[in-house]
């Protein structure tokens, strides 16, 4: 009796011990898995912030052009299986420092239109003169039967112009304008004219230079 108890003390002793053992080398692989999954985990992070880093930027290149939209026309072909559409787009964008254009896209779909109108505005930026949030001088632009009319205008007066025009003054970072469009209503014929008048304004910087005085001088 007294040799079956040591037999069976040993016996869960060795139990015990091979218990432990699997214990220990379950613990161990919890370990590594564990350490897998943060490491994996990290990776993620460390892959989720580049691509919000990129994101990012990919948006603040975006921002830094503000995107209006002037004008959306659709058209329909009647064709044999019913009506084909087709779109046409004329966008006006800007930095708000000065720097402004226009494009004109058509495509079948209103994004596609869009996006051509504003890839081309890009390609045509030009440089609006800008003082203390108005413009240097009056000036008048024409385009086939449009004129428009533009005059500076003092600090709190606004922008006191119509849609296209608003559009433009207000994406080159214009805040004080008078203007005035006559004869024809044409939102194309509206903003070629305006950018007609965009590139008879003279600038002070290049006219102190041609004179010799400094800007000072010239404009105070």
């Amino acid at each position: 009796m007294a040799k079956n108890k040591d037999m069976n003390s040993a016996n869960e002793g060795k139990v015990t011990n091979d218990n432990f053992e699997e214990k220990d080398a379950a613990s161990d692989s919890d370990v590594v898995e564990a350490s897998d999954e943060v490491r994996r985990e990290s990776r993620g992070k460390g892959r989720g912030r580049g691509r919000d880093r990129d994101r990012g930027d990919r948006e603040n290149a975006e921002k830094e052009f503000i995107e209006k939209l002037v004008k959306l026309n659709r058209t329909a072909k009647v064709v044999k299986g019913g009506r084909r559409f087709s779109f046409s787009a004329l966008t006006v964008i800007g930095d708000r420092k000065g720097r402004v254009g226009f494009g004109f896209g058509k495509a079948n779909d209103v994004s596609e239109a869009i996006r051509k109108s504003i890839d081309k505005a890009k390609r045509n930026m030009i440089h609006l003169p800008v003082k203390n949030g108005t413009i240097p001088h009056e000036v008048i632009g024409l385009f086939k039967s449009s004129q428009v009319l533009l005059k500076p205008a003092c600090s709190g007066t606004g922008i006191i112009a119509g849609g296209p025009v608003r559009a433009i003054m207000e994406a080159g970072g214009v805040t004080d304008v008078l203007s005035k469009s006559i004869g024809s209503s044409s939102q194309y014929n509206v903003v070629k004219a305006t950018f007609d008048c965009i590139s008879k304004m003279m600038d002070a910087k290049t006219i102190s230079r041609n004179r010799g005085k400094s800007l000072n001088e010239l404009w105070g």
